[in-house]
């Protein structure tokens, strides 16, 4: 019996779960990581293990026949609390709050699968059956109980996960809730595929015969609710990495402006420690924003008070909102300094004694160094800052800028 359509999604949760793997053994302590792999390996193992083929391995190997039965049910009960536990914890919260409700999911749906366990042990399926074991035995003493159990543990799971995942995307926006609305429409799957089985189940009570519902059906139904919750999990995750990844490239983009005006002037220009063009985005723009600050660092002798309350001043007469007027000041301050410290190559104002310390002395409060940058390029202040009579500290700059 061709088990392709269990292995393929089994793989695939195989190949996410190693990608995963590294991530996880970094940040073990990470609760929402941890919810994401139990997740990814759960799904494989039912996949896997629910195959046809399998099922007839597994009973010949331990020599149980049916032993494949409560060992599907019970990964089923695993993987719907992990589904459970992921959503609280990605949801957040108090961690106390966070913490008992896990524990109660995991306690809750291990008693599940104590009972599934015992209930097998205590009924009888001598008759192996790889694809009807459901309907077949629906009528069997504690085999019956046990089928029962295992489909209103996964259609509790299934109700509270649509519950908790549509009432959360009514509170998000973006992809978060795009993919609680996907994660919803794959559980709707699965509990048309709990449906289909207690249909099976129940004409079998009453004497009828819709077999081919949970045999034929109901597996076509889980295999698409599975893969399209899979989806829903991951697609938040992956297109926030990407988002940040974009976030920070364009930081690095716009710091350029402001890191070219320092380098010429920096002390470590030459000396920086270089990085792999693989290295990370968020390397290269801490690599960035050090020489800015090493840059500036050497500049303070050259900086001038003056010029830059002028240049806020003038700024803010332009229109400017207050955080923009401060980096546009900030950065006519750094280009009058650049000039300066330009026409003073062999660095009289820095090694001369009694430098007035005022002029050393930083402005107050952080820069926002992309603003700054943005500035440098497009800001006429800073234009203006840039002529021959703004390149000296205490030099008439107001009057070029009014």
């Amino acid at each position: 019996m061709d088990g392709s359509s269990y292995y393929i999604p089994a793989a695939a949760m195989g190949v996410a779960l190693a990608v995963k793997a590294p991530a996880l053994s970094r940040s073990w302590r990470d609760p929402l990581l941890r919810a994401v792999c139990a997740l990814l390996a759960l799904a494989g193992l039912v996949f896997f293990f629910a195959a046809p083929p399998t099922i007839g391995r597994v009973n010949a190997l331990t020599g149980i026949t049916n032993v494949s039965a409560p060992l599907v049910y019970c990964l089923l009960s695993a993987f719907s609390a992990s589904c459970l536990v992921l959503v609280v914890n990605w949801r957040g919260g108090p961690p106390d709050e966070t913490r008992r409700t896990t524990r109660r999911i995991i306690a809750g749906y291990g008693i599940v699968i104590v009972a599934l366990i015992t209930l097998f042990t205590l009924g009888s399926a001598p008759v192996e059956r790889l694809v009807d074991f459901d309907t077949y035995y629906a009528r069997t003493p504690y085999m019956r109980e046990m089928i029962v159990l295992y489909l209103a543990a996964l259609t509790v799971a299934g109700v509270a996960m649509d519950f908790m995942c549509g009432r959360w995307a009514l509170q998000v926006r973006g992809w978060l809730r795009a993919g609680l609305l996907i994660i919803v429409t794959g559980y709707l799957f699965n509990l048309a595929y709990l449906t289909t089985k207690f249909t099976a189940v129940i004409a079998r009570w009453n004497g009828h015969n819709l077999d081919y519902l949970s045999s034929d059906t109901a597996p076509v139904l889980a295999s698409a609710g599975a893969q399209i919750s899979a989806v829903g999990f991951f697609l938040p995750l992956a297109c926030q990495r990407i988002g940040d990844s974009w976030n920070t490239w364009s930081t690095y983009r716009r710091l350029g402006p402001l890191w070219r005006e320092l380098r010429p002037v920096s002390a470590h220009a030459d000396r920086g420690v270089r990085i792999s063009w693989w290295s990370p985005a968020e390397l290269r723009v801490t690599q960035r924003e050090s020489d800015i600050h090493d840059g500036m660092l050497g500049l303070y002798p050259y900086f001038d008070s003056e010029v830059r309350s002028r240049a806020h001043a003038t700024a803010l007469a332009a229109g400017s909102d207050p955080a923009r007027a401060q980096a546009e000041a900030d950065a006519a301050m750094v280009a009058v300094a650049v000039r300066a410290r330009a026409a003073d190559p062999e660095g009289r104002v820095i090694s001369a004694a009694g430098a007035e310390t005022a002029a050393a002395t930083p402005p107050e409060g952080p820069r926002d160094l992309v603003r700054m940058s943005i500035a440098l390029r497009h800001s006429p202040v800073v234009a203006a800052a840039r002529e021959p009579a703004g390149t000296r500290p205490g030099s008439d700059f107001h009057d070029r800028t009014r």
